[in-house]
């Protein structure tokens, strides 16, 4: 009973402190480790059952991995696969070449400094998921590089942990070969076979019951997390390929909305005993290294990739927005170093520095992936270094240098049928959107177009608005929207502009700003539902011709970035 209100108390804790970071705008994962300090020996001293926090911690992995499993798409490599591996691999080999000499500079042992670099290298994939998809980037060309080789960097965090695990009980070289190489090809073939041919079909027949498949998913990770436990890895490693394994079924994004709220309570466990295992007496000797580790990662990773890109051929703002997303060192990074500690390469002082750094990073870079925008405009002029000069790889134009009557930014759901209307009044028109497959499926249909993104004030620059007549912008971000009003009434007052939003609040103040019209889908999705009732009253034979016009239409549009796909 002593476990439970102990729990009790310091998850009322985690309450309050990461609702201070809610408001803040910082990620939770920030609150739980804070909480763990509070809660630690060097402050309230709460936690007296560490076991039992362990256990749940340890579940709180294994469901983290889980679902990071669960996420990975290959699919997202044959897209962006030649600038994720590349990006992805060299990134990893220059910060943890850089990492390691600095540490080493500042006096940590070998096997301290190897630690400390390989830990620099992760960046999280879920915390940089969640920031893309709030910003709405995760269909754009940077936020597809970004995932592709934050994938990357997932497989050589398996193969490190795979590493790491093999060397807990003592090193012996043919047992390590044994372990990596045989048992490690082995589980991961095994893996790879029931993904393929099994799982699927397991999980089409139980997914009819919703309980069952949350019971299965559950079932199944454990089951694997022991077992790659039982052949001498960890059973982070074998949470993780279990997620994977589900990751082909159809019935991923179910099984993942089921376990997100077992996932998330257990894990708030492993970071609150994380924090409070930080050793603050060690703290103090660590204060300098941990400013310049968290400087490197701040603005030394996001280097290391612009260069990367820029080699390639990328625009300085898709270098710059996707060498954000490693600004930052992952829970990988914690795992890894709390495993060192476990199998007694690490003292206890390393877990704090690093978690101190991870603290410091994941902060940082939260301010800079959410105000990427306004950061990248005021530094854009210095970074024109990391841009190779003539044409680039990302700048893709499928259009004649020629005036045109009507512009759309951004061709989802919406711009497919202002596309029609821009047809029928028989205006040129031209195209812009941020999502690289769309640009190459509109070019195949003949559309004039171009990849950009909105809120590029150098994009804006270079279109002549003087003998536009229509400007329809299809993004519901009011920062967007207002940046394209100025931009427009700046050049031509009598342009129409017709922005959309999701808010009263934001349509009324583009309004101010000068807009033409606001659309509101919400809002007009309801109006055309009553408008339809007052045509038909409660004639069925009525409904089911409208319903049959509706299925047509819809078949038209089936297509990438149109039929419903975020």
């Amino acid at each position: 009973m002593e476990v439970f209100v102990e729990i009790s108390v310091i998850i009322a804790i985690a309450v309050v402190v990461s609702g201070i970071l809610h408001f803040l705008k910082q990620p939770l994962i920030i609150g739980y480790i804070f909480t763990g300090i509070i809660v630690g020996p060097s402050f309230l001293n709460l936690v007296s059952s560490s076991d039992a926090l362990g256990i749940f911690a340890h579940i709180g992995i294994a469901m983290l991995l889980f679902a990071v499993g669960l996420s990975l798409d290959p699919g997202i490599i044959r897209h962006v696969g030649k600038v994720s591996f590349i990006t992805g691999i060299g990134q990893v080999v220059m910060t943890s070449g850089v990492g390691f000499f600095i540490a080493l500079t500042l006096g940590f042992s070998v096997i301290s400094s190897v630690y400390i670099a390989v830990a620099l290298t992760f960046s999280s994939t879920i915390i940089i998921m969640k920031l893309l998809s709030d910003k709405g980037d995760m269909e754009s060309l940077y936020g597809k590089i970004a995932m592709g080789f934050l994938l990357v960097q997932d497989v050589i965090v398996i193969l490190v942990l795979m590493t790491v695990s093999s060397l807990s009980e003592g090193f012996v070289l043919s047992s390590f070969a044994f372990n990596l190489i045989v048992k490690g090809i082995g589980v991961l073939g095994l893996t790879f076979v029931i993904g393929s041919y099994l799982i699927s079909r397991v999980t089409s027949i139980i997914a009819k019951s919703q309980e069952f498949l949350l019971l299965f998913s559950i079932s199944w990770c454990l089951a694997l997390a022991s077992f790659t436990y039982y052949l001498g890895f960890s059973i982070e490693i074998g949470a993780l390929l279990a997620g994977i394994t589900l990751a082909v079924s159809p019935f991923k994004h179910e099984i993942s909305a089921k376990m997100r709220p077992l996932r998330d309570f257990f894990i708030v466990l492993f970071f609150i005993l994380l924090g409070s295992q930080m050793v603050f007496a060690d703290i103090g000797q660590y204060i300098v290294p941990i400013l310049i580790f968290s400087a490197f990662i701040l603005f030394g990773n996001p280097l290391i990739v612009m260069v990367i890109m820029g080699l390639m051929g990328y625009t300085k703002r898709n270098g710059f927005l996707a060498g954000l997303t490693v600004a930052q060192i992952s829970e990988f990074s914690l795992i890894f170093v709390a495993l060192g500690v476990t199998v007694g390469h690490l003292d206890r002082g390393i877990l704090s520095l690093v978690t101190v750094v991870g603290l410091i990073t994941i902060a940082g870079s939260t301010y800079l992936i959410l105000y990427a925008d306004n950061v990248y405009a005021k530094f854009s002029k210095y970074l024109s270094v990391f841009e190779k000069k003539g044409n680039k790889t990302d700048d893709r134009k499928y259009h004649k240098k020629k005036t045109y009557s009507c512009i759309l930014f951004g061709y989802n759901r919406v711009g497919f049928d202002v596309l029609k209307s821009f047809e029928k009044i028989k205006k040129k028109f031209l195209v812009i959107d941020y999502d690289p497959e769309v640009i190459s499926n509109l070019a195949k249909q003949g559309v004039s177009c171009r990849y950009g993104d909105a809120d590029d004030s150098e994009l804006l620059d270079e279109i002549d608005f003087s003998s536009i007549k229509m400007v329809v912008s299809t993004i519901p971000s009011l920062e967007t929207n207002l940046l394209l009003v100025d931009k427009i009434k700046k050049t031509n007052k009598k342009i129409i502009f017709v922005a959309t939003s999701t808010q009263i609040d934001d349509a009324l103040a583009l309004y101010e700003a000068g807009a033409s019209y606001v659309l509101l889908p919400h809002f007009l999705g309801g109006h055309y539902v009553s408008e339809l009732i007052k045509k038909h009253g409660l004639r069925v034979g009525e409904f089911s011709k409208t319903r049959d016009k509706h299925i047509k239409y819809l078949l038209k549009r089936k297509g990438p970035g149109l039929n419903g796909i975020e």
